[in-house]
């Protein structure tokens, strides 16, 4: 199974969806996990990781992790080259270096350069940003361009901002 996560804030609370699919060019047939939050930290610039973690482990906690592939996270795994960790580079450590995480973002965070991918789907002259830990760069790259879609935003990554912006 691959797992994708996002988290859409509002009024001091999050929405946490998860969508669960098991082929990498999947576009229906998924599951779709949800829990909603209080009481949310504030955003941190440069510590994002701190509010959306504990959304994800959160949802986690309700999701048998012993078939899992990948879990993608939207955003970064690195946040710089030296490989300080982002949030998916977190949740790699916080999962005991066991499953494979790739982050997809959609702007550019410059302090990283070797450590990321800059993938242009579709017609789109704005590419998404892959990075990865657990798994080769290059095997997440390949995977995040196999999924379902013909424009910039994989379908199920699409669903997924979709459903959690969804009160």
């Amino acid at each position: 199974m691959i797992l994708a996560f996002d988290t859409y804030y509002y009024d001091g609370k999050a929405k946490t969806v998860c969508l669960e699919f098991t082929e990498w060019n999947q576009s229906e047939n998924f599951k779709i996990h949800t829990e909603f939050i209080e009481n949310i930290e504030e955003y941190i610039p440069g510590e994002f990781y701190k509010r959306e973690l504990p959304c994800i482990l959160s949802l986690l906690d309700k999701i048998d992790l012993t078939t899992i592939e990948a879990i993608i996270v939207d955003g970064f795994v690195y946040l710089d080259d030296e490989k300080k960790y982002g949030l998916g580079g977190r949740l790699y450590e916080k999962l005991n270096s066991k499953i494979p995480i790739i982050g997809v973002a959609k702007t550019n965070f410059t302090a990283i350069e070797k450590h990321k991918r800059a993938l242009l789907r579709g017609d789109s002259k704005k590419p998404l940003y892959i990075t990865s830990i657990g798994i080769e760069l290059d095997d997440a790259f390949e995977k995040v361009a196999l999924m379902a879609g013909e424009f910039r935003f994989p379908t199920l990554l699409k669903e997924l901002d979709r459903l959690t912006k969804e009160l």
